[in-house]
C-alpha cells in the first residue's frame, strides 16, 4: 500500500459545539456529521493554546509555544526550527500550505529574544518564514488584514499577490481543489488548509457570515455557557453559525473531489480548530482564557486508520496532531515532540482519566491543567502576557468542578472545602511545565 495522502482542514476560532455530531440541534454541519458516521470523532478535545499564532506554531512543531518561542501572536517561526513539513519533505511528500499562516513577523516590544523586526502581516511572506512548505504555496501571514469575507488576497510561492472574490471559504478552498487537481499522483502529499472562518473580521469587529446567514441561523439554541451572560453572542451568533455552515459546505467539497478522483481511499483527512470562542463574556475579547469556550475544539478523523464510526472519549490535545500526521505517512521525528500520537489511544479503555495542558498569552502569563473532573489555572501576575513567555511565580486564579459546574459559572478558587484538590492539580501542573521546559515554580493561593 503507497504512503497515504494526508489533508489537514483547519478552522479558526471554532466552538466545538458548532457541529451536530457534537449536538447542535441546527443543521449547520451536514456534511461533517455525515462523515462523522464513518470515521473517528474525539469527544474531548482542547487546544495547547488559545491564540492564533501560538497555536499554529504547536502545529508546526509539535511543540508547545513556550519551547517553539511563539508564545504570542507576532512572533515568528525560527527560520531553522523542525517542523512537520520539512519531515514530510524528507519523507519524499509533496508539501502544501493555503490559507492563513500567521507565523512569519516578528512585531512589537518582547522581553524575550523574539530576533529582530519584520513585518509581513500585509506582505508575502519569503522562503525562508513558510515553515518548510515546499512544493505549493498560496498564502496570507494575516489574512484577515488581506482580505474581508467576499473580497481579498493571498500570496503564491512566487511572492506574486492572488487576489480572490466570492466569499472567502469558497475561495480558499477553489485554491486548494486546485492544488489536489494538478498534485503529482507518483508522490504523496501533505496539505494544510488554513481557513480563517469563523474568526471574526478584526477591522470590522463583526463575524462575516454567508449573506442570508443572519436569518438562516437565527432560531439557534444559545450555548449553556452563554445564556444569561453579557458579550456580543445575541448579534453574533447567527453570522457565526454561518461561518461554520460555509466550512462544512467546502468541507464536503474537498471530499467530493477526492471522491472523483480517485484518491478517498488513500487519503487522511483531519478537521480541527485553533481555539474556540466565548463571545466575550469570560474578558474583553473572544479566547484567550481557561474556559471551554476558549479551549475546547472539535476534532475528527477519516480514512485509512480512522475508520467505523468510532468515538474517543479520551482527553486529547492539538499538540498531538503532528506526532499523528507523521505517524500516518510512517515518518519518525527527528526530534522530541511533546505530544502523543493519537493512533496510540484509539483502542484505549481509559474513560477521560487522562489531563491536558495548556498555556495562555496575551491576557496573562496562564497555565492550566483540565481533568475529566477539574480545570484548574495559574496566572504569573507579576508577567505581561505581551511580553513574557513565562514565570516564575503563580497564582491560583479558577478552579471548576465539571461534572457539576460544566459551564465553569462557578470559581472555587477560594473556596476551603476544594483546597485538597487544589493542591493535587497544583503538582500535576508543576510536574507538566517541568516536562516542557519550563522549571520549578511557585503557586501560591489567589
Amino acid at each position: 500500500m503507497p504512503k497515504p495522502n494526508i489533508i489537514f482542514f483547519f478552522s479558526d476560532q471554532q466552538r466545538w459545539d458548532t457541529l451536530g455530531c457534537y449536538g447542535q440541534k441546527l443543521p449547520v454541519t451536514p456534511n461533517l456529521d455525515s462523515y462523522a458516521k464513518k470515521g473517528t470523532r474525539f469527544e474531548n478535545a482542547f487546544t495547547c493554546q488559545p491564540v492564533c499564532g501560538p497555536a499554529r506554531a504547536c502545529l508546526q512543531t509539535g511543540l508547545y509555544a513556550s519551547q517553539n518561542g511563539c508564545y504570542r501572536n507576532g512572533v515568528a517561526l525560527k527560520p531553522d526550527a523542525p517542523t512537520i513539513a520539512k519531515a514530510f519533505n524528507e519523507a519524499g511528500y509533496q508539501t502544501a500550505y493555503i490559507g492563513k499562516w500567521h507565523l512569519a513577523s516578528n512585531v512589537g516590544r518582547s522581553n524575550e529574544k523574539i530576533g529582530g523586526r519584520f513585518n509581513y502581516s500585509i506582505k508575502p511572506v519569503p522562503k525562508r518564514l513558510r515553515g518548510g512548505y515546499e512544493d505549493y504555496w498560496l498564502a496570507s501571514d494575516v489574512l484577515e488584514f488581506t482580505s474581508r469575507g467576499y473580497k481579498g488576497h493571498l500570496f503564491d510561492s512566487d511572492m506574486k499577490k492572488v487576489p480572490f472574490k466570492g466569499y472567502r471559504a469558497d475561495a480558499v478552498t477553489d485554491f486548494a481543489l486546485d492544488f489536489i487537481k494538478g498534485s503529482e499522483r507518483d508522490k504523496p502529499f501533505f496539505l494544510f488548509i488554513s481557513y480563517i472562518e469563523p474568526h471574526h473580521q478584526n477591522d470590522r469587529f463583526r463575524y462575516e457570515g454567508p449573506k442570508g446567514s443572519k436569518e438562516k441561523f437565527k432560531n439557534y439554541q444559545a450555548p449553556g455557557d452563554l445564556v444569561g451572560q453579557k458579550g456580543d453572542w445575541k448579534k453574533s451568533y447567527p453570522d457565526y453559525l454561518g461561518c461554520c455552515n460555509s466550512l462544512d459546505y467546502n468541507f464536503g467539497r474537498i471530499m467530493q473531489e477526492l471522491e472523483v478522483s480517485g484518491l478517498m481511499e488513500n487519503t487522511i483527512v483531519f478537521y480541527a480548530s485553533d481555539h474556540g470562542s466565548h463571545f466575550k463574556t469570560r474578558n474583553g475579547e473572544y479566547k484567550r482564557s481557561c474556559h471551554d469556550a476558549s479551549i475546547r475544539i472539535p476534532l475528527l478523523a477519516f480514512g485509512p486508520g480512522f475508520e467505523g464510526g468510532k468515538t474517543v472519549k479520551n482527553l486529547v490535545s492539538l499538540i498531538d496532531l503532528p506526532p499523528t500526521f507523521l505517524r500516518c505517512a510512517g515518518v519518525e521525528p527527528s526530534w522530541k515532540m511533546s505530544g502523543q500520537a493519537l493512533q496510540d489511544r484509539m483502542d484505549s479503555k481509559e474513560e477521560n482519566e487522562n489531563e491536558i495542558f495548556a498555556q495562555i498569552s496575551e491576557s496573562e502569563v496562564g497555565r492550566l491543567i483540565r481533568t475529566k473532573n477539574w480545570k484548574y489555572s495559574i496566572t504569573a501576575k507579576d508577567k505581561d502576557g505581551w511580553l513574557d513567555a513565562r514565570g516564575d511565580v503563580y497564582f491560583e486564579s479558577h478552579l471548576y468542578d465539571l461534572k457539576n459546574d460544566p459551564h465553569e459559572l462557578n470559581n472555587l478558587v477560594k473556596s476551603p472545602e476544594h483546597e485538597n484538590i487544589r493542591a493535587v492539580l497544583a503538582e500535576k501542573i508543576k510536574v507538566k511545565m517541568k516536562e516542557v521546559g519550563e522549571g520549578d515554580i511557585v503557586i501560591l493561593p489567589t
